[in-house]
């Protein structure tokens, strides 16, 4: 805040100074606190933590590459397939793994209504993870 003189001229000239009380202030309280706490940061607690032998599992679930082409024909892996064997194909691979991952390849012209149906008829077969693959754009 800038301070005039009472010279009693009536001229009020302010003065052009910063006020540096505040700041060191503040800095003195700052490196009082890190001088506090740096030490606590680097304390730590010995524990004498349990072994166990055990072995991460490495198995990945199953993976069915399903596509659907701009013509909307749908090909699990590389087979054609029809909606009847669609749903037949998603029900084995169930049976056989029950955290089977679908991954959906739509061409960018396929229609909806076919990744629609193709989703569906995976949720029917009790397929609960589905991925969309993708190809990473140019923005």
């Amino acid at each position: 805040m800038a301070m005039g003189s009472f010279n009693g001229t009536g001229s009020q000239m302010p003065t052009a100074e910063i006020n540096m009380t505040p700041l060191v202030d503040v800095m003195l309280v700052l490196l009082i606190i890190f001088m506090i706490t740096a030490p606590l940061m680097t304390h730590s607690v010995k524990v004498d933590l349990p072994r166990a032998s055990s072995t991460p599992t490495p198995e990945k679930p199953m993976t069915l590459q399903v596509s659907i082409t701009a013509d909307n024909k749908v090909f699990v892996g590389s087979d054609p397939v029809d909606a009847v064997t669609l749903e037949s194909r998603f029900r084995d691979a169930v049976s056989q793994d029950a955290n089977v991952e679908l991954h959906l390849k739509a061409d960018r012209d396929s229609r909806y209504e076919s990744v629609a149906e193709t989703m569906s008829t995976a949720r029917r077969a009790g397929i609960g993870k589905i991925g969309f693959v993708t190809q990473p754009g140019d923005k």
